[in-house]
């Protein structure tokens, strides 16, 4: 048993930019990220891309604004936008949330990767910086939840390291509707052997001139 005597909790993620290979996540700014956001929000699939999500796809630019400038004001969730460096434009959003620093435990959630990014590298890294950033403040626990009947979601915290813990019966209710929530997790000290593998997949030579991988993402657990 881990002797947590000395534990002291975690300190609060901040409002600061992260910075990939691919990826450049930053704090969710309605002036500088609302346009593009709003068409990858809208692009052809948003219904599917925000059937699990806690709102609807937003019915115009005027809408998707008032969401952002209400999200860029929190702090849990605290909202990044996912801007692909090759283009420059913001293509999805994501957030760290449920931060609890006494317990180091904290979630990403409310992702919306739009059409451009989505099953990509840049999709790939933009969630690989949020967990190393996660434990590089010490936090123990990194959390992946869902909706039970989200397949895509669940597959896709498979894919990316997570532990399936559960499943919490009648969990919320959401858009009117009952949502049984899958859980996932990632512990402080798996990290390091999912780090490796994260790096290693995310090397320049582990793509095509498309952008298309060469080899899986792996862990050598």
């Amino acid at each position: 048993m881990v002797n947590l005597t000395n534990w002291k909790g975690a300190p609060a993620p901040e409002r600061k930019t992260l910075n990939g290979s691919y990826v450049r996540l930053e704090p969710l700014d309605p002036d500088q990220h609302s346009a593009s956001l709003y068409e990858a929000a809208s692009a052809p699939g948003a219904d599917d891309r925000f059937r699990y999500l806690f709102e609807q796809a937003p019915s115009g630019l005027a809408e998707l604004v008032q969401w952002a400038q209400k999200a860029s004001a929190s702090t849990d969730p605290l909202f990044f936008a996912v801007i692909d460096k090759k283009t420059g434009r913001a293509e999805g959003r994501q957030a760290l949330m449920r931060i609890d620093r006494t317990h180091g435990v904290i979630e990403i959630g409310s992702i919306m990767w739009g059409p451009a990014i989505t099953r990509s590298r840049v999709a790939t890294e933009a969630l690989f910086l949020f967990a190393d950033y996660a434990f590089g403040l010490g936090y123990r626990r990194f959390e992946w939840k869902c909706h039970d009947l989200n397949l895509p979601s669940k597959r896709a915290a498979e894919r990316f390291g997570f532990r399936f813990e559960g499943l919490f019966r009648q969990h919320m209710v959401v858009k009117g509707l009952n949502r049984d929530t899958a859980w996932f997790s990632i512990l402080d000290s798996e990290w390091p052997q999912l780090r490796a593998g994260y790096e290693r997949w995310l090397r320049a030579g582990n793509f095509d001139a498309a952008g298309s991988q060469l080899s899986k993402l792996t862990f050598d657990l």
